[in-house]
């Protein structure tokens, strides 16, 4: 993963999400508003539609230059100027008519097809990371595919089964357990098991992004950590023995920790990552502490991939008020991820500008 200073920067893809939805204008806001992104930091490749690239560089990007990509022999010779990027064409027939703000079968198929392409490329070695703009699981359903989102495809395509999404802003980072199940199912999947081997995933992940010795608490389930069974038993019976067995293998782990605090310690610095239980203890916790500048991260993966944390915002798609915080972001921590200093905060400060109170769905 890690990189010498006499490497070149990674090639990070960059797939534009659904056309309806913010997905390209925050890709191309993100890279003509940060000349890092483009030169020294890393080299961005545009995945999608080229036509829906040059339209949304022209409407929200002044016109970012972009150039034409179809084979892996033009990516190869590709000149790498900082000014010019180059956009790897989804051909969808179709795309750039695309109304904004409806699901589509074509936004459906060019989404999915972009992050296929992306992984497929990173599998080759031929980029080093990749970062998503969001995509319309309504849109996806349509076009036939069965997955809910990025993280299922890309498991899929990289033929995987351990995979888990962690969301961070700062110094918050948190692995999820489970994202995409009801809640009244969740609990099913607090077992021993389970919550084992996501601590294992995490330290060997973090370690492979340069900490030495990861901090990992494990959240509990019932309020005020079970007390002790009076408030259910998962916390005594699934978590401590897990982290016992983590805490004999080597791993730095401490819990069941209550939830409502455990997330505030980690903001402060007291751990390098939080085991959250289910998709909303996570996601609340880490938006809460900054929507704008969060970012979500796969561990698992044999790529690195990072992803905004918020939605495709059909009700605001195509008026040109989208921010491109968690794009640049999500963007920035890939080619830092790509190249060992992705959680280095020092290295991820999102930026200085204060972001608007609106948020994305």
């Amino acid at each position: 993963m890690s990189a010498s200073t006499n490497q070149a920067p990674p090639i990070v893809a960059i797939t534009l999400g659904d056309p309806a939805g913010i997905g390209p204008e925050v890709v191309v806001k993100a890279l003509a508003a940060n000349d890092d992104l483009r030169l020294g930091l890393c080299r961005p490749l545009i995945v999608g539609s080229y036509a829906v690239a040059e339209m949304s560089a022209q409407r929200f990007a002044g016109g970012l230059p972009l150039i034409h990509v179809d084979s892996r022999e033009q990516l190869a010779d590709v000149e790498w100027d900082g000014e010019t990027v180059p956009v790897w064409n989804i051909d969808t027939p179709g795309a750039s008519e695309i109304p904004y703000g409806e699901p589509t079968i074509a936004g459906g198929v060019v989404s999915i097809t972009s992050i296929e392409l992306a992984a497929t490329l990173a599998l080759e070695n031929r980029i080093q990371a990749i970062s998503t703009a969001p995509i319309n699981k309504e849109a996806v359903h349509m076009a036939g595919y069965q997955e809910i989102g990025h993280q299922e495809v890309l498991a899929r395509m990289a033929n995987i089964t351990e995979i888990a999404t962690m969301l961070m802003a700062h110094r918050l980072r948190a692995v999820h357990l489970t994202t995409h199940v009801p809640f009244r199912d969740a609990y099913k999947h607090v077992t021993k098991e389970r919550i084992l081997a996501r601590l294992r995933l995490t330290d060997k992940n973090f370690r492979k992004w340069g900490v030495a010795e990861p901090r990992i608490a494990v959240a509990a389930l019932n309020p005020h950590g079970g007390d002790s069974g009076l408030l259910g038993r998962e916390e005594i019976e699934e978590i401590a023995p897990a982290v016992e067995q983590a805490v004999s293998e080597g791993i730095v782990a401490e819990g069941p920790l209550p939830a409502d605090s455990v997330f505030l310690s980690a903001a402060a610095g007291n751990y390098d990552a939080v085991i959250a239980l289910y998709h909303d203890q996570g996601h609340i916790a880490v938006k809460m502490h900054d929507f704008h500048g969060s970012v979500s991260v796969n561990l698992g993966l044999p790529f690195v991939r990072t992803s905004v944390d918020h939605g495709t915002a059909y009700d605001i798609a195509g008026t040109g008020a989208a921010e491109a915080v968690s794009m640049s972001a999500a963007i920035r921590t890939a080619a830092l991820l790509a190249t060992g200093r992705g959680l280095d905060t020092a290295n991820i400060e999102q930026d200085a500008r204060q972001a608007p109170a609106r948020v994305y769905g």
